[in-house]
């Protein structure tokens, strides 16, 4: 049987997205990064502004218009203006080259660019960028170009008028990480969104008196949910620019947030600053993290520092952030929490059958805050949404309390002698060894077992990896028959855009050294 969060009575309704803060601290602060702030009254005037000139510049509603843009806090203006005007975002990952620049632009004949000068060479290398009907609008260029977002920004207000909004209309699309095959275009309404910020301010706890830090990227979905429920809600949104130690530990000092949202890999990072204090963090509410598996030995160096357990969630793009261990409530360390409110769940076999309590199955969602489609691609929307559940593909357990625990894509389970094993469980098992920095997991072709375990292991500074036979007896004395038969040491772990261990690349590596053993 399904299970459910608390109900959950209406969206939040984003033509009013200021309206609390306007209300209630017109001149207080909305918005701050270490360099600019924005008032409420600011943030609304600016945004208004910038939604008439972007229309009067020849956009149109219902336009996409796409960003390739680091963490800025105009960033947040620049989507307020969009949804003001009727225009639909595209925000492009900032890590984006030339051919993935040109994929997303064409899945969402987006219209114009707005692109960091900084960008240009890559832009130059662009197939598509120069046939945009509007071109590309600047920003942080210092060469005297037309146009900039700046310029568009400071200039007097056109007259062009603003549209009526509509529930259904599209307001965003959020390209998917493309670990299982082409980017895919995950498009949200008004309303579905309004959703996805309603269960986020009720189940993430967030309210006026809060400053959110969302330290990534706010041109992905985790960040631009977080930052806009945090406005929503009254809630001050704070911006990091970058998300080294450098500058998250400054912002956190200056402006005192009191909830802290990070990737495992750079909140690692900032726990093992030096210059990283118990005083710094004593504004915390609670930390969460999400994206990728919080090892153990994150939240015990995160615990020891700060004295509270980092509080896992999970999301994904096509759904929002959808669960928590609750700030109020059972923090249940290393599953991802409870469902929000108005979330349905449903653990399924490999048959569709609801899989018993405590047995894995795969993940099926269903929400007012599901996407409403995949842009341009009705055959992957439909194989993802089946009767209005979306598949998530992900594996996850629940226990009798309802929380969650995930184990792993479907697509790197490692089948081993007829065992599914998941690649976090045993990157959490060798991370726990004192010297383990990262570690990424995948299966290698196997003609005895289907697939054998592989790790790569990365170490920390300063430590000489240990002989692999004793990592892998570590590992064994942790979780068994799972423990890895290789361990193969990286001087760098790949990365994804998104500051994870990128088991693709990993696969692709094992992949290839198969072939050419065989060859």
């Amino acid at each position: 049987m399904p299970i459910s969060g608390p109900p959950l009575d209406k969206p939040v309704d984003l033509t009013r997205l200021l309206s609390l803060g306007l209300a209630a601290k017109p001149d207080g602060i909305a918005i701050a990064s270490q360099a600019t702030r924005w008032t409420w009254r600011a943030l609304d005037e600016t945004s208004t502004r910038l939604a008439h000139n972007l229309l009067d510049f020849g956009l149109k509603p219902g336009d996409r218009i796409a960003s390739l843009m680091p963490n800025r806090t105009v960033q947040l203006v620049f989507y307020v203006a969009c949804l003001k005007a009727g225009l639909i975002v595209v925000p492009l990952n900032y890590r984006y080259m030339a051919p993935e620049i040109d994929h997303a632009l064409e899945v969402s004949g987006a219209v114009a660019l707005v692109a960091h000068a900084e960008r240009d060479g890559d832009l130059a290398k662009s197939a598509r960028v120069g046939s945009l009907k509007l071109g590309v609008i600047g920003f942080e260029a210092d060469d005297g170009r037309v146009p900039t977002l700046e310029g568009l920004i400071e200039r007097a207000q056109a007259p062009t008028p603003l549209p009526d909004l509509s529930p259904e209309d599209p307001l965003c699309i959020f390209f998917t990480s493309g670990s299982t095959g082409k980017p895919k275009g995950v498009t949200h309404s008004i309303e579905s969104m309004g959703w996805c910020l309603a269960n986020c301010i009720t189940g993430f706890e967030i309210g006026p008196k809060d400053a959110m830090l969302a330290a990534c990227s706010a041109s992905h979905i985790g960040s631009y949910v977080l930052c806009l429920a945090a406005l929503a809600a009254g809630a001050r949104a704070c911006v990091a620019r970058t998300f080294d130690p450098d500058e998250v530990l400054p912002i956190i000092r200056d402006q005192r947030p009191t909830i802290l949202a990070m990737l495992p890999a750079p909140l690692i990072a900032l726990v093992r600053d030096h210059g990283a204090t118990h005083k710094d963090f004593a504004s915390l509410r609670y930390c969460l993290s999400g994206g990728d598996k919080v090892s153990a030995t994150l939240d015990q160096e995160f615990k020891k520092l700060v004295g509270q357990d980092i509080l896992e969630d999970y999301g994904m793009t096509e759904i929002g952030l959808i669960t928590i261990n609750p700030p109020s409530g059972l923090n249940k360390v290393g599953s991802v929490g409870l469902l929000n409110p108005g979330v349905e769940a449903s653990i399924r076999d490999e048959d569709g059958n609801e899989a018993p309590m405590g047995v894995d199955g795969r993940l099926w969602i269903r929400s007012p805050g599901n996407m409403i489609r995949y842009w341009n691609n009705p055959e992957a929307t439909a194989e993802t949404v089946v009767d209005g559940w979306l598949d998530t593909g992900d594996v996850m357990t629940a226990d009798e309390d309802g929380y969650l625990w995930f184990r792993g894509r479907r697509k790197q389970i490692i089948v081993h002698d007829g065992s599914n094993i998941s690649p976090q469980e045993i990157e959490e098992a060798l991370s726990d060894n004192p010297v383990v920095d990262l570690a990424g997991v995948v299966g290698v072709h196997s003609l005895v077992h289907g697939e054998n375990v592989r790790a790569y292991v990365t170490t920390k500074e300063g430590w000489s990896p240990p002989a692999a036979q004793d990592l892998i007896a570590f590992a064994r004395e942790r979780v068994g028959y799972k423990a890895p038969e290789e361990i193969i040491y990286l001087d760098d772990m790949p990365m994804t855009p998104t500051g994870k261990v990128d088991r693709v690349a990993l696969k692709r590596w094992a992949q290839q050294a198969h072939a050419a053993e065989i060859a």
